[in-house]
């Protein structure tokens, strides 16, 4: 799997986290089925946007890129996403990408103009293919820099010249540095080898980045991405996230304010081709639907899973309700990733566990509740099985407090429930006693 990682020029925003989660999703669950996944994800160190920051800080362009880079991975890190098993940067692969350019050149496909190196994209018979759409259609709408030396509007540069100031590399067409979508081609061929199973990102990314990689790679010779997949926009109040539209939120807010699980959880209740809302309202109701889990997780003792850990299905429990379960979202799973689907099964699935325990029957719903906490922790999604630190006076009140229900005297539970909750303590019964977390 290939996918388009960010230019690191800026803190990470909800979009960023939305793509990371998706794909990281994909790449467990492949990992539960059974798959060696080699997962590729690249960082764009070198860009226009990083050159003009780091003009307007007085700064180079190594450190603007290091600096967010590290802010980078620790929102991932925050957010559950596992490492890449290769995270190349863009600058360490300048020469291949000369090496492809001066291809296209031989060919007649790349073509010099006054401030760099230019691809035709007439040259490739079914450009616009991935983005779906005819020829006059993208030209129309095409969100390309117009320059009245381009042989068509489509066309995009593959090499920029050399500027006072900038970073540059020697190339046998001119100095230069590279253009954004020469850096994805080189990066993912050197490291996955030509017709690798997947190639993933936004759905921003459709057209012209992934549009204009293809093109390059078939017009060089080299066969590229068997199967592409998008995923959908973060939306604010019907609008898609985005600076230009004074919508945006960083990531390092949201995770400031919330735990970081809950926003995993929202990707994973929308169908990942779909737009999703994200605010107050709606990681609030994710925060909810968390904490069903977590008190599940608490009554049944469940061990913690994901994390850094990718779980397999040695970690499934015995017994026809896990099993059950297990294929139920396997399906789900398999019909172009349906989240949605497969959480609402685990979810009815915690209300069936429940609903066991409180008849007693908390044996028979111990595989179930296990079966549930595997298959979440297959998602990346952790459930946590603890409340937090107990005190010796509240865990005092909490032995009282037992023996007080054992004994049927609900008047005096009633009042060691108040004497926890002043405390600072939501308090839960559970078929094990009471349960006190913060």
């Amino acid at each position: 799997m290939y996918v388009c990682g960010p230019t690191v020029y800026g803190l990470p925003h909800m979009g960023h986290g939305r793509f990371t989660l998706v794909w990281d999703v994909l790449r467990r669950w492949l990992t539960f089925q059974g798959y060696e996944v080699n997962f590729v994800s690249n960082i764009t160190d070198i860009d226009d946007k990083i050159i003009n920051l780091a003009a307007a800080q007085g700064t180079s362009e190594v450190v603007v890129a290091s600096q967010y880079e590290q802010e980078w991975w620790k929102a991932m890190a925050k957010i559950g996403v596992a490492h890449p098993t290769s995270s190349p940067h863009a600058t360490e692969y300048v020469p291949q990408m000369v090496a492809l350019i001066e291809e296209l050149v031989a060919k007649d496909i790349a073509y010099p103009l006054s401030d760099g190196m230019y691809f035709d994209t007439s040259r490739v018979a079914d450009y616009g293919a991935l983005a779906g759409q005819p020829l006059d259609s993208l030209r129309a709408g095409a969100r390309v820099e117009t320059m009245e030396e381009k042989r068509s509007p489509l066309d995009f540069a593959l090499w920029k010249k050399a500027k006072p100031g900038e970073p540059t590399w020697p190339a046998s067409f001119g100095d230069g540095r590279p253009g954004w979508h020469t850096e994805c081609v080189v990066m993912s061929l050197g490291l996955l080898g030509e017709d690798f199973d997947l190639h993933c990102g936004g759905l921003d990314l459709k057209f012209p980045h992934h549009e204009n990689e293809r093109a390059q790679s078939i017009a060089a010779g080299h066969p590229f991405a068997r199967h592409w997949a998008h995923n959908g926009f973060v939306m604010v109040e019907g609008e898609k996230m985005s600076k230009s539209l004074g919508n945006f939120t960083s990531l390092t807010d949201l995770l400031e304010r919330t735990d970081a699980r809950a926003y995993r959880l929202l990707v994973l209740r929308s169908h990942y081709r779909s737009p999703i809302e994200v605010s107050p309202a709606t990681i609030e109701d994710a925060e909810r639907a968390l904490e069903r889990l977590d008190s599940l997780a608490r009554r049944f003792g469940l061990d913690q899973l994901a994390g850094d850990t990718f779980v397999t299905t040695s970690h499934l429990p015995t017994g026809a309700s896990a099993g059950e379960l297990a294929q139920s979202v396997t399906e789900f799973l398999e019909d172009d990733l349906n989240t949605p689907l497969a959480v609402a099964a685990l979810f009815e699935a915690v209300s069936q566990a429940n609903g066991l325990a409180d008849e007693g029957r908390a044996v028979e719903a111990q595989p179930l509740a296990e079966a549930i906490n595997t298959l979440f922790g297959a998602l990346g999604l952790t459930l946590n099985s603890h409340g937090g630190e107990i005190d010796a006076e509240s865990a005092e009140i909490v032995r009282l407090r037992d023996e007080a229900r054992a004994a049927k005297n609900w008047a005096e539970a009633d009042r060691l429930r108040d004497s926890l909750v002043k405390l600072g303590w939501i308090v839960e019964d559970s078929s094990s006693g009471t349960v006190i977390r913060r």
